[in-house]
């Protein structure tokens, strides 16, 4: 593995217990059938709603009268393994660190045999609704974040 955020494979990837199950879309894929490589960060964004749903943090972002969003502030994405048409894939989420605004968030997608095909991570801030600006985690996000 050459992604410089996984410093040693086997703990890393022990460390994953959440993930949501995502189908490879013939749309998805380039003429060669390859899952295009723009849509892993589709993916990405679909496992950390869901993530974030998990830990009940989207309830306060959706609430209309609520102050703070999400935003990402940044994404990569490293391949491993080919990825095809109609492969079942386990897109897992992880908090890796903690700021006081943002959360640095990893990712790992198995195929169906329990092969890692690709990684990543991201930092995600919160932001003031109103001004763009930074808000810190409340202490109950982040004990969220921890468990």
């Amino acid at each position: 593995m050459r992604a410089n955020y996984i410093e040693e494979l086997t703990s890393w990837e022990q460390g994953f217990s959440f993930y949501s199950e995502v189908s490879v879309r013939f749309s998805e894929t380039d003429m060669y059938g390859h899952l295009n490589n723009t849509v892993t960060f589709a993916y990405f964004e679909y496992a950390r709603i869901e993530f974030f749903k998990h830990v009940q943090l989207m309830n306060d972002w959706l609430d209309p009268k609520g102050t703070t969003i999400p935003v990402v502030a940044d994404l990569q994405c490293d391949y491993i393994k080919q990825v095809f048409f109609d492969e079942k894939l386990r897109i897992y989420v992880k908090v890796n660190s903690i700021g006081s605004s943002s959360v640095d968030i990893h990712y790992m997608a198995k195929n169906e045999k329990d092969e890692i095909v690709f990684t990543g991570r991201g930092s995600v801030v919160q932001i003031e609704r109103l001004t763009g600006k930074a808000s810190r985690w409340s202490d109950k996000d982040k004990e969220v974040f921890q468990n």
